[in-house]
């Protein structure tokens, strides 16, 4: 978003400036312009996909989006951003939010703003279903002979390159063909989130996500903005907390992950509180 800027001070008489504001990131202006701008990567099944055959992103993210824009009054426009200069996209003003799958940690709200959590998630591993009972823990993927496939720029990244230095890290800029190349043998593992796991398992049986129930760390998903935007934020957590209580949020969970997570008596993965 493009801020307000400063009026100079011509001498020390004169008043203080008064502190930035977000002008474009108000809910007011969002209404006037009549368009709700929503960052997206678009690569990340079950939460915001850009599927190419319709045109069309769909997913849990992208359904709570068209929530938002609906609870405004105001249509959605989706621009596409990517992993690696999602924060630069934020801060540059070229959405108004972000809602792609974004976890919450303490350095993007250092530069940006983060909503209350939504949902609950979880680094974790894919593998194929043969190896299930192989990579069951850090120890066993951390080692040269295992290939662990990541998208550039996003946290899964980050995460394998911190906690698995000694196994063979290959990046591929296609995040949703990862689960693929995995199955077919050009990777043996995926760190990636539980949603993202549990999607994949359910669409190819030669996958397994041995460690679904007990993920490697433990987090939560929310809604990125820029500094600036306290107001919208207030009106996004205000929302959210609608969608939760309204059973939106648990509706949107059981069609888009759970599902595919397990359908024998496990215990679920309960949404964010």
């Amino acid at each position: 978003m493009i801020l307000c800027m400063l009026a100079l001070l011509s001498g020390c008489s004169q008043a203080a400036p008064a502190p930035v504001v977000n002008e474009t990131g108000t809910v007011s202006a969002i209404r006037e312009r009549g368009v709700l701008r929503v960052g997206t990567a678009g690569d990340y099944q079950p939460m915001s996909y850009f599927d190419p055959e319709t045109g069309e992103y769909v997913g849990f993210d992208a359904e709570l989006a068209e929530d938002l824009a609906v609870a405004l009054g105001v249509d959605i426009e989706y621009v596409a951003t990517s992993w690696p200069t999602l924060m630069d996209d934020t801060l540059a003003g070229k959405f108004d939010l972000a809602i792609c799958g974004i976890t919450i940690t303490d350095a993007r709200k250092e530069q940006a703003l983060m909503s209350r959590g939504y949902l609950g998630n979880g680094k974790t591993v894919l593998c194929r279903a043969e190896d299930a009972d192989k990579y069951t823990s850090l120890e066993a993927i951390n080692r040269p002979e295992v290939r662990v496939m990541e998208n550039p720029g996003g946290l899964n990244e980050k995460f394998a390159r911190a906690n698995l230095p000694d196994a063979t890290l290959i990046i591929h800029d296609v995040n949703q063909e990862i689960p693929g190349l995995v199955a077919s043998g050009e990777a043996d593992v995926m760190i990636t989130e539980i949603m993202e796991a549990g999607f994949y398992v359910g669409r190819d049986s030669r996958l397994a996500a041995p460690l679904i129930y007990e993920p490697f760390t433990h987090g939560e998903l929310g809604v990125l903005m820029p500094k600036g935007s306290e107001e919208l934020l207030g009106y996004v957590n205000t929302f959210l907390e609608r969608e939760k209580n309204s059973g939106r949020i648990d509706e949107l969970a059981e069609e888009y992950i759970y599902r595919y997570i397990s359908d024998d008596g496990e215990e679920e993965l309960e949404p964010a509180a």
